[in-house]
């Protein structure tokens, strides 16, 4: 597939830090970082903080599900984007000082591949600077020969959120201070994790898998939720459930269908100019919070597109990660 309906901005890239000489540098290495690359490895070059980054396996006796296939890398794909997740993984990022809370990130990619870029190791370094100790989450993805393709992405979100919790003690954090923070596919992803934490996606193995999977809150940035046209990203639902699901798999990935009591409080983030998702998407999972009596917070922004990550500087949506921090501090003190 062509990453262009996710492609960020250049400018937002050289914000990062990434220089245009850097840039050409990336393109122009592309093809042999790709070609080899290993299984579950980036396609290129990610920030310092990545590598230092402690790296936590995910199920240490292998997924629960078999038929992994690796696909062949696309062309066109950056550098910093993960392709054939053979072993989910989670990257933990730990700040200076505690806040007492945690964030699971889930980044984007249409679920096929996981941006460990902008979405990834950028968005925990800014939330470390507000005292969030964060893992970032590099999913398997359903179109890599998995047998039940539409189930692992979620499979891997629990498990994550469970060490998340088994590890807040030693982060310093509370455990009912777990934040599920996902973009574009990966906001799917929180979103499926917040309304269906208490559905058992795999039997389970040990005892972090009887830990509680419910978020304390979730955050979506412009993410996908509904899984039909003409409001979908038709990569995403491609990717997760096919190209002729049935009606039952369809509202099974639905997750505004699924929102309930239970669903954790919710903050949504969307540009009005979004035409890779488009905010209906967001509006259509806060009329369902709004109609289950969830605490929801919603930000629309006039410009934006897709994938603008943290948002470039000079713009209102580059506020949301400090609006969202004092959505989460209003709405834990509120909780004691």
């Amino acid at each position: 597939m062509s990453w262009d309906v996710m492609r960020p901005n250049r400018r937002h890239l050289i914000g990062m830090g990434m220089t245009a000489a850097a840039l050409s540098v990336a393109s122009n290495g592309r093809v042999s970082a790709q070609t080899s690359a290993p299984v579950g490895s980036p396609l290129g070059p990610l920030p310092d903080s990545w590598r230092k980054a402690e790296q936590l396996k995910l199920w240490p006796e292998g997924p629960p599900e078999t038929g992994f296939k690796p696909n062949p890398v696309a062309a066109d794909a950056p550098p910093g984007f993960f392709r054939n997740v053979a072993e989910p993984f989670l990257k933990r990022f730990a700040p200076e000082q505690s806040n007492g809370r945690s964030i699971l990130l889930m980044p984007g990619g249409a679920y096929s591949f996981v941006v460990g870029t902008h979405e990834g190791a950028a968005t925990a370094e800014a939330f470390n600077r507000l005292g969030y100790t964060v893992y970032v989450l590099i999913y398997r993805l359903p179109g890599e020969g998995w047998a039940s393709p539409w189930t692992v992405p979620l499979q891997d979100a629990q498990r994550a959120l469970r060490i998340v919790r088994s590890r807040a003690g030693s982060d310093g954090a509370s455990e009912d201070r777990i934040v599920a923070l996902g973009y574009s596919a990966g906001g799917h992803l929180a979103a499926s994790l917040a309304t269906a934490h208490q559905l058992r996606a795999t039997p389970p193995r040990d005892a972090i898998d009887r830990i509680d999977a419910r978020p304390s809150a979730a955050g979506l940035i412009y993410p996908v939720i509904v899984m039909t046209p003409p409001v979908t990203n038709a990569q995403s639902a491609l990717s997760l459930i096919g190209a002729d699901p049935s009606a039952d798999l369809i509202a099974l990935r639905s997750p505004a269908q699924h929102v309930d009591a239970r669903t954790p409080p919710t903050f949504l983030v969307h540009a009005l100019d979004d035409t890779a998702v488009p905010p209906e998407n967001s509006l259509t999972m806060l009329t369902a919070l709004r109609q289950a009596a969830v605490p929801a917070e919603a930000h629309l922004f006039q410009q934006g597109g897709h994938g603008f990550g943290l948002g470039q500087a000079d713009t209102p949506a580059s506020h949301w990660p400090v609006l969202f921090d004092l959505w989460l501090g209003r709405l834990f003190a509120a909780s004691h």
